[in-house]
């Protein structure tokens, strides 16, 4: 199994994504993810684009979970605050009964 790198932010922003999903982690597939250092006069962070897979059936229904109202959601994440998300592109059906949906996020590191 690949692992695709990415900071602590990253890893911790895909867990509350996949949380929301409400479905077993196999289920969601990490296609793709880039980060990139962001700092402000005031803090440090990163922006973020997750791309991620869904297969199988109920992937649309899956898909729509896990974005319901994803702008409004609160994240726990340790040392990490999500002060922007929102959805790049999707949810995207492909002709194999999977749905792709890209995430755009900015998160905030304390330190």
């Amino acid at each position: 199994m690949n692992r695709l790198p990415m900071s602590p932010g990253a890893a911790g922003l895909v867990r509350a994504l996949i949380g929301r999903a409400r479905v077993a982690r196999d289920r969601i597939l990490l296609t793709g993810i880039s980060s990139v250092d962001w700092r402000s006069l005031l803090f440090n962070g990163e922006r973020h684009l997750i791309e991620i897979r869904i297969p199988g059936p109920y992937s649309g229904e899956i898909a729509d979970r896990m974005i319901d109202r994803l702008e409004d959601a609160e994240f726990s994440i340790p040392g990490v605050l999500v002060a922007d998300i929102a959805i790049a592109a999707g949810p995207r059906p492909a002709p194999d009964g999977s749905t792709s949906v890209k995430i755009e996020a900015l998160t905030l590191t304390a330190d």
